[in-house]
């Protein structure tokens, strides 16, 4: 089903619409808009869906263990300290 609609578009706008259609790039500027509405929903369903996967990530996450603050560098200054004596033993 279609329906009719008015819209107002800039002098800029409509010089850009119009363009698309001349060079054969469209079949009308409804055509040009529907497209336009189209990339924007497409655009907007990403982005909820990169928003709902991000909070199933998190409430995921909020079920696990909380490491303290100092955990990760401590974490990290072990696993480079065993790096380093690795690498002292190879050379």
């Amino acid at each position: 089903m279609t329906v009719k609609t008015s819209v107002s578009l800039s002098d800029q706008q409509a010089a850009f619409a119009r363009q698309l259609v001349e060079e054969g790039r469209y079949a009308s500027i409804s055509a040009v808009i529907q497209h336009g509405l189209d990339r924007l929903q497409m655009e907007r369903e990403a982005e909820m869906a990169d928003v709902a996967a991000l909070r199933a990530v998190l409430q995921e996450r909020a079920k696990g263990p909380f490491v303290a603050m100092e955990t990760p560098g401590e974490l990290t200054r072990k696993v480079m300290e065993r790096w380093r004596a690795r690498r002292e033993l190879q050379d």
